[in-house]
């Protein structure tokens, strides 16, 4: 073999074992799929959802108590607003959407039934409070709308908080895959 030709064949055995190399590590940093995006949405929907789980808990305990009609007026006043904010960040998943993994479509779309329907009770609640403001407080139906706003605020962050512990173990165990060179056949 000629000098030339050895040089070539070496050359092309180092650009092809380089091109293999690049190509793997490529794979590696895109192996998840996940949107940075929505992962941060999601942690941010978590955190709105944990505040509002714990709000709405608190006003349930108000149906153990003597508060004043302004009190619970004040407090769902404030759930509504967590309901608000918590649907501008959902609003902003489901515009990104389209850049999701599968698993954060899945969140998405299990995540908007829920919002839908606290706010809805929320929107109920307000409205009962607004209806009769002399007696709302003592009444089943004022008792069964705050114990309905909790159970769903629960739900909701149980299930955010539930899709974000399973993307970060997605992540761990990824990362934990390439440093061990554990390729997915």
């Amino acid at each position: 073999m000629s000098t030339k030709r050895a040089v070539f064949v070496l050359s092309l055995a180092f650009l092809l074992g380089a091109f293999l190399s690049v190509s793997r590590a490529l794979r590696a940093a895109d192996v998840s799929g996940d949107s940075k995006e929505v992962t941060d949405l999601l942690g941010q929907a978590k955190s709105e959802a944990l505040q509002l789980q714990d709000d709405a808990a608190t006003m349930e305990s108000y149906t153990q108590s003597n508060m004043s009609w302004q009190s619970h007026a004040m407090k769902i006043t404030e759930i509504k607003d967590h309901v608000n904010t918590l649907g501008q960040t959902v609003g902003k998943l489901t515009a990104a959407r389209g850049t999701a993994s599968l698993w954060q479509q899945t969140a998405i779309d299990r995540i908007n039934p829920i919002l839908r329907e606290l706010a809805a009770n929320v929107e109920a609640t307000i409205n009962h409070l607004d209806k009769d403001r002399t007696h709302p407080l003592q009444s089943t139906a004022h008792k069964d709308y705050l114990k309905a706003n909790a159970e769903l605020a629960s739900r909701m962050a149980t299930v955010i908080s539930d899709f974000v512990d399973y993307g970060d173990t997605k992540t761990r165990f990824e990362d934990l895959s390439r440093k061990l060179e554990i390729a997915e056949r």
